[in-house]
Formats: structure tokens, C-alpha cells, sequence
């Protein structure tokens, strides 16, 4: 027993080790084995809150298959000291039935830290997301990336940076985008599913979580399409949405899906390129002052 101790002990040094040599990779396998979805989650929520982390939203992008959504002090610190950084205020977990199996995954907080370019110290969140959930290996992509790689990440020439946004709507206050984004997502404009939202403190930046449901942006149909490796990568779910000040930005699609399957080939991309167009076109309408509830011409 106390030799199968000190096996665990070492594999989670060792993975931690490779996550700060810069060995990174998008997602990382809890040690939590659940019987079912619906333990999985009360297991990750109370492992979390006990961390102290704060369950900010949750839902089920497909069947046997959970999002949970949480932020805390130090993540909500960190984004306010980087530009945009509202897009990493968060970490997200997946209980998944994948390839038959049950698994659990979170986001690599050192990773995605890295991608978004945000300022501080991530050292003491992925500690306390391992602390809670465990951590059994990073996966994602093979080999990992560098931090350097991930700061200045695209996934081919010609395709966007983290800076290259969608840039959505212009509002006369920072208020006013949040009173049209509030009651767009409360309308469903075009299926969308608000799943959180997280006011970053001393700052104007809010961001929401939002989930897509119609045409080829629904975050089933990129599932469905691409999700085919040994371990799920639903935990990139869902979509983020800044206010930024007076100015309503998303990552553009083609960052935005890259960074969570950096090592997916040209040709699966293709299965869903229509996918980005699509979240810009939702994600404009969501941050429209004349948003209105579209049908799903599509049929997804």
C-alpha cells in the first residue's frame, strides 16, 4: 500500500514537472474514476468548492456529457492584470462517457494562462486544480508545447493570433453592452445558452460563457465532428464572450478551436469549417442591440 503511495506521489510529480519544463497540453485526466455522469459532477463540485473555487455554470452540451465552470480569486487577479485577459478568468471540467468509457478533464491552467498571454502567476491555480481533481497525465497534443510556442501560437501561416479577435459591437457604456448581452442570452438569439457569466473586479471586462446549439456552431455538431482522440476534449466548452470596456470581442474561431486541438490535422478541421463563420455570425447577433431569435436553418 504505502509502495502504491509513493507510485501516485511520484507520476504526479512528474507531471507536474513536465507542465513547468513547458511539455504543455491542453487538458489534463483527473484521478477522480466516477460510476456515472451524475457522480462524477457532485464529486468535481464539492472537490472544487472545497479548493475554493466558485461553481460559476454548468450544462450538458450533449448527452453524457457535462461542463462544470468555475473561477476564483486568484484567476479573476490574474485576468485583471492582463489585457483581455477575462478570457482565462475561468477553468473548465468535462465528465464525459468517451469511447465507451467514463473520464474526467480539465483545462491545463498553465496552458491555456499561456495561450491568452496573461500576466501574474499561475503557479498557485494549477495547484489547487490538481490538488482537487488530481492529475493523471496532460493530453492534447503530441509533443507538448513550449510556453514561448503557445504566447505566439497560430495553427498554420495565414491563420489567426490570440490578438486577431472577432470584434462584435461598439456600446455607448460598458453597461449598456451588458443590459443587451443579458437579454439577448435571456431571448436564446439564435439558440445560444448563457452557462456563466464573471464580472472581473477593478475592471470594466465581464465575461460570459456561452453555449451554441443551431447551425454549424453548436458545440454537439463540433463534438460529434472532430472529438475522436483516446481522451475528450469537451472541456474547451463553452465559448467565451468579452465586454471589454465598450466593446464586445471573441476569439476568432479559427484560434479559438486551434488552441484546444492544436494537434488535430488540416483535414478533420475541414469537417467543420464552416463552424467559425457561424460562431462570429451567432456571436454578433447575441451582442446586437436589435438581437432577435433566429431559427436554425441548418438543421443541426
Amino acid at each position: 500500500m504505502k509502495r502504491m503511495h509513493w507510485f501516485t506521489l511520484i507520476l504526479a510529480w512528474l507531471a507536474s514537472a513536465a507542465a513547468l519544463a513547458g511539455d504543455l497540453k491542453p487538458f489534463i485526466l483527473s484521478t477522480i474514476k466516477p460510476a456515472g455522469i451524475e457522480e462524477g459532477v457532485s464529486k468535481i463540485k464539492s472537490a472544487l468548492s472545497s479548493a475554493g473555487f466558485t461553481i460559476v455554470g454548468e450544462y450538458a452540451p450533449k448527452s453524457e456529457t457535462h461542463i462544470i465552470v468555475v473561477t476564483n480569486d486568484a484567476l479573476k487577479t490574474l485576468a485583471a492584470k492582463s489585457e483581455r485577459g477575462g478570457f482565462g478568468a475561468m477553468e473548465r471540467v468535462a465528465v464525459v462517457k468517451h469511447n465507451g468509457a467514463l473520464e474526467v478533464s480539465y483545462t491545463n491552467p498553465t496552458y491555456w494562462w499561456n495561450a491568452y498571454r496573461m500576466a501574474g502567476d499561475i503557479k498557485p491555480v494549477q495547484a489547487a486544480m490538481e490538488k482537487a481533481l488530481g492529475n493523471a497525465g496532460q493530453f492534447g497534443v503530441e509533443p507538448g508545447l513550449s510556453a514561448s510556442e503557445l504566447r505566439d501560437y497560430h495553427y498554420k501561416f495565414m491563420m489567426p493570433y490570440f490578438t486577431d479577435v472577432d470584434e462584435l459591437e461598439e456600446y455607448d457604456s460598458h453597461q449598456q453592452g451588458i443590459d443587451v448581452i443579458e437579454k439577448n442570452l435571456a431571448k436564446r438569439v439564435d439558440g445560444a445558452l448563457k452557462v456563466y457569466r464573471i464580472d472581473i473586479p477593478g475592471t470594466e471586462m465581464t465575461v460570459w460563457g456561452v453555449g451554441f446549439t443551431q447551425s454549424a456552431a453548436a458545440d454537439k455538431y463540433v463534438l460529434d465532428n472532430i472529438d475522436h482522440g483516446a481522451h475528450s476534449h469537451a472541456a474547451h466548452l463553452p465559448y467565451e464572450l468579452l465586454l471589454d470596456g465598450k466593446q464586445a470581442v471573441a476569439l476568432n474561431g479559427k484560434f479559438r478551436i486551434a488552441i484546444s486541438w492544436p494537434g488535430l490535422p488540416m483535414g478533420e478541421f475541414m469537417k467543420i469549417m464552416r463552424t467559425p463563420d457561424d460562431i462570429e455570425t451567432t456571436l454578433e447577433d447575441v451582442a446586437d442591440p436589435m438581437g432577435r431569435v433566429k431559427d436554425d436553418e441548418n438543421g443541426f
